[in-house]
């Protein structure tokens, strides 16, 4: 392999991508309205494309002639690095949102910052990401005010969200040692910086959703590193089924 952190690197925020994408793939044909199920659709297949830059430049650090079919869906559960905030259940429409909110949070920055990466490559699949991150963000914090705002069982439903995702939400800036080596090497990101702005962020949407910013600083950690809830091995065994049952079909 050719550089072996960056492979982890650009791995953990492949299956972000792929297993948040898969989640919201699950709102198709369900949504509450029309309109919110195709705009989820959509920012599934958005997630989903950038997975598979991610991957496909995985593949080539990793060098052993394996394709992004193969990264993605011959895995098992310990070998994914996505935050676990990503694999949470759907819940009702409020938990989706709230939990594609504190995810977009980070995601919007980190692809700014990536953006001046030292690596081209990661520069570049972020110049793309950014431009479709953006839409993500303005569509979850407009979600957050509305529902937050609105009647007394969204803003019960929303209220319910935060008590339920909240200790979710820190690990995304957590550092652990494979980011912090990247940094060190120049083409990652400083996450303590980043989180200074998303903190601002989710406090300007939630104090205008009139939503309390919990207090509570502790967060749920592991899966960067290959630790991972229940809920990962049920998305999996959908994701994976048809390659594990049949290896190298397709279309």
């Amino acid at each position: 392999m050719k550089d072996e952190n960056l492979y982890n690197y650009v791995l953990q925020h492949a299956d972000n991508c792929l297993i948040l994408g898969q989640r919201l793939g699950e709102w198709c044909g369900h949504g509450p309205i029309l309109e919110q199920d195709i705009a989820m659709t959509n920012i599934s297949l958005d997630l989903i494309g950038q997975a598979r830059m991610w991957y496909q430049y995985a593949a080539e650090i990793q060098g052993e002639g394996k394709t992004e079919d193969d990264i993605a869906y011959l895995r098992d559960a310990w070998g994914y690095r996505n935050v676990l905030l990503a694999e949470q259940p759907n819940g009702d429409f409020a938990q989706t949102i709230f939990r594609q909110f504190l995810y977009d949070t980070y995601s919007c920055y980190f692809y700014e910052a990536l953006m001046n990466s030292s690596d081209e490559r990661l520069a570049a699949i972020s110049a793309k990401s950014h431009k479709e991150a953006l839409y993500h963000i303005k569509w979850s914090s407009d979600w957050v005010i509305r529902l937050g705002d609105g009647t007394e069982e969204s803003h019960d439903r929303m209220n319910a969200a935060v008590e339920e995702l909240w200790s979710y939400a820190g690990e995304l800036t957590k550092p652990n040692e494979t980011e912090v080596k990247a940094l060190e090497e120049g083409y990652g990101v400083d996450l303590s910086a980043l989180k200074e702005r998303r903190d601002a962020k989710i406090k300007e949407i939630m104090t205008e959703a009139t939503l309390e910013v919990p207090e509570s600083t502790y967060t749920h950690e592991g899966g960067k590193d290959g630790r991972h809830s229940e809920h990962l091995g049920y998305i999996l065994a959908d994701l994976q089924f048809l390659q594990r049952a049949y290896p190298g079909l397709e279309w």
